[in-house]
């Protein structure tokens, strides 16, 4: 997909790989609505629209949708469902509140902004829609049961979901990082970039990557590692 002037969608934007995806559709010359409870500190550009919207409830989803086509059109090119967070700990010692807050982002949320941005995409015989999952989702990990259950159904709804709307010319990718620095977790990310880890831009660039595969081709699952992890 040629990206210049199309019309993006992004959650979770903030800070992390939201924010860093923002800049690069930015720089592709799209317009990108930017979906989320915080706004990215110190940004604006003419061609970035934030939208404060709590992605866990459908209501605000529906009226963030709305006011976006009231701003940008009706047309919709690309979603990026990047909001999500993660509660880590033993099972037996997990706060169902905690549980709860993970699926209701990470998987309810993702699913609200899906279903509203489809039948536009379908109408329009056009549409990508990006899920950020994780390798969490792909083999589970102690202590992080319920976060890697989150990703796993991410994934499993991405693969129903591509074969679902390929017939009309909508694409679907679950992209999969390892390990990210970003503030992920309440972790810091240090002055200096880690270089035994991925950096946002770097999986802002991969999802870049994806929607610009000939309209062919669909990338349907991309897994992302650090070359050299420590």
């Amino acid at each position: 997909m040629e990206l210049s002037g199309k019309v993006a969608i992004i959650t979770g934007v903030s800070k992390g790989i939201g924010r860093a995806t923002v800049e690069a559709l930015l720089a592709k010359g799209a317009e990108v609505a930017g979906w989320g409870r915080t706004a990215p500190d110190d940004f604006k550009h003419p061609r970035f629209h934030f939208i404060k919207c709590d992605i866990r409830k459908e209501a605000d989803v529906q009226k963030a949708y709305a006011t976006t086509t009231k701003l940008l059109g009706d047309k919709v090119h690309v979603l990026v469902n990047n909001a999500g967070i993660g509660n880590f700990g033993p099972i037996d010692g997990f706060e169902a509140a905690d549980w709860h807050a993970m699926f209701d982002t990470n998987v309810h949320g993702l699913f609200y902004c899906t279903k509203a941005v489809l039948p536009q995409m379908k109408k329009q015989k056009e549409g990508h829609i990006i899920n950020v999952a994780s390798l969490a989702g792909t083999a589970g990990t102690a202590n992080l049961a319920g976060y890697c259950a989150t990703k796993y159904a991410v994934r499993g709804f991405s693969d129903a979901l591509f074969k679902e709307v390929r017939p009309q010319g909508v694409r679907v990718t679950c992209v999969m990082p390892g390990s990210v620095e970003t503030n992920f977790g309440g972790i810091e990310p240090g002055a200096e970039p880690n270089p035994h880890k991925m950096q946002p831009e770097d999986i802002a660039a991969t999802i870049v990557h994806t929607l610009e595969a000939p309209q062919a081709t669909m990338i349907s699952e991309i897994q992302m590692r650090p070359t050299q992890p420590k």
